[in-house]
């Protein structure tokens, strides 16, 4: 059921910029659906001066065929992506934050004891430790144009590295101590994200907002897992889709509906932003 929550009156002058987070937000992972509502929205906003981005655990390199399609025509330009360690705004790279080698040589030496497959995610590719059915059962829906390279993070910056176990060896990862000073997000029954302990998309949003000249008060933003959380703790207005995790709906300022019931056209039109 869709929520309401009251909303500031002055939203169409606090508001300079909405960013959407893509799988199961903009766009539905499993089947491939994008509502031409979210479409429609998007231009909206832009007609009335707001600045559109997209806030994503994805790399850029990986984004849907229909999100890029969208992009195209909408003339997006401003990207926070694979968690907010990368941020970028018309072809510039406005903040990034790499992890450091001997953290991802940690984490491969104790994944590799452990026969945990995992890959490595840069600006530009994806490369993987190895192929296998749970590696693919969570990977494939998101790219497949992965190669396998485990000694790719030796020679290239890696801003997120995928592990792929079930939340039944969380126990023993935890217990390796290999994710101190790291963060560690569930994202599929078989992979977690792991990336800066800073990290967020909220960090990549801040960075794009400062570039520009305005905060995060004037910042809204869409999502629907718990990798947005503090994305939607941060900005001025936090939107949970009706399909969102709940732990992401207790901290939404605004619950609007699914992402196949027009979720984002009527989220930003509860807010006053469209009509």
């Amino acid at each position: 059921m869709t929520e309401s929550y009251p909303l500031q009156h002055n939203n169409h002058q606090q508001i300079k910029a909405v960013f959407f987070d893509i799988d199961d937000t903009l766009f539905r992972k499993h089947n491939g659906f994008l509502p031409e509502t979210a479409r429609l929205a998007i231009q909206k906003l832009q007609d009335n001066g707001i600045l559109v981005g997209i806030a994503t655990g994805r790399t850029r390199c990986a984004f849907p065929e229909k999100i890029n399609q969208m992009i195209e025509q909408q003339h997006i330009d401003t990207f926070v992506t694979m968690n907010g360690q990368y941020a970028v705004h018309q072809n510039n790279v406005i903040e990034k934050h790499p992890l450091q080698p001997h953290k991802v040589r940690k984490l491969v030496s104790f994944f590799d004891a452990h026969k945990i497959a995992y890959a490595f995610v840069a600006s530009d590719k994806v490369c993987v430790s190895e192929i296998t059915p749970r590696l693919k059962e969570a990977l494939d829906p998101i790219t497949t144009t992965y190669q396998v390279d485990k000694t790719f993070f030796e020679h290239n910056e890696v801003f997120q590295v995928l592990a792929f176990y079930a939340d039944d060896q969380d126990e023993l990862v935890a217990q390796a101590h290999i994710l101190d000073d790291l963060k560690s997000v569930r994202w599929h029954e078989n992979s977690v994200d792991i990336f800066d302990a800073e990290g967020s998309k909220a960090r990549g949003i801040a960075a794009i907002a400062r570039h520009l000249g305005f905060t995060l008060e004037n910042v809204m933003a869409f999502g629907d897992g718990l990798n947005d959380i503090e994305m939607l703790k941060s900005v001025g207005i936090g939107v949970a889709m009706g399909n969102a995790h709940e732990e992401l709906k207790k901290v939404a300022d605004q619950v609007t509906s699914e992402l196949e019931q027009d979720g984002i056209y009527q989220g930003l039109r509860n807010a006053g932003l469209i009509e």
